[in-house]
């Protein structure tokens, strides 16, 4: 691996790469900050898509083919072209920033900020949340929920005690799919975030594009991986013992 066989002064060999990473307090920062945004994406993405996953499975045939397609026509768009038309539409200019000055709001500068990073994000992870939730939630017999109702629960608490438990396989599986991506997103955070927000993707290439040093985008390469992988097996822990416990339908 690069990270063990290439270096730059003043690293000389072994684990120097690594030390020079993990001692390099900036490095850090982005580090953490791309897990905080991959989990906050992750967590936006599960708010948007539980309920679009949830009313395809009340839905009649033609809708819910509709929304079907909709979901599989985003996953065949081009990643960029979706996110420069989020440039299109969070720009100074744009129509989002039209529709507050009409309400009476003044212009926000979206494009630049972690919140566009997001909206970009929460876009093109979509479906990748809807999917596995769609195919656990329209497995759920929603008889569970009448018989809770006919014996005193309200709908809140049915579908909290009830429901939600059931829906968790397919909220873990659809989260570490997300989180996973989200960790390697370069294009988005690059067109629709700024420099001072750089995630460990556009670390990692400045590395190889700039300064050509292989062995150090390697090292951050290693970490993330890692990182990754115990994040995934603590979700996969997590799936496990709900299915001890009868969460899955």
């Amino acid at each position: 691996m690069k990270a063990f066989s290439q270096f730059d002064p003043p690293q000389t060999g072994g684990w120097d790469n690594l030390v020079w990473f993990l001692g390099n307090e900036a490095n850090l920062t982005i580090l953490v900050r791309t897990f905080v945004v991959a989990a906050v994406s992750t967590l936006l993405t599960a708010l948007v898509a539980f309920p679009y996953a949830y009313v395809m499975t009340i839905a009649g045939a033609r809708v819910r083919t509709w929304m079907l397609g909709a979901v599989l026509v985003s996953m065949l768009l081009g990643i960029l072209l979706r996110n420069f038309s989020w440039v299109i539409l969070l720009q100074s200019n744009g129509p989002v920033n039209d529709i507050l000055a009409w309400l009476g709001l003044e212009r926000i500068r979206f494009l630049g900020t972690l919140s566009a990073v997001l909206m970009g994000m929460v876009h093109v992870l979509f479906p990748y949340m809807v999917l596995p939730l769609y195919s656990v939630l329209q497995a759920i017999d929603r008889r569970l929920l009448l018989a809770a109702e006919s014996l005193g629960a309200t709908p809140a608490r049915a579908f909290l005690q009830i429901y939600l438990p059931l829906a968790l396989p397919g909220l873990i599986a659809g989260a570490m799919l997300v989180f996973v991506l989200a960790l390697g997103f370069y294009i988005t955070p690059a067109i629709l975030g700024s420099p001072q927000q750089s995630l460990i993707s556009n670390l990692i290439y400045s590395q190889f594009e700039r300064t050509a040093a292989f062995g150090r985008a390697g090292a951050m390469a290693l970490v993330l991986s890692i990182a990754a992988l115990a994040v995934v097996a603590l979700m996969a822990k997590v799936n496990r013992r709900n299915r001890m416990y009868g969460g899955t339908p």
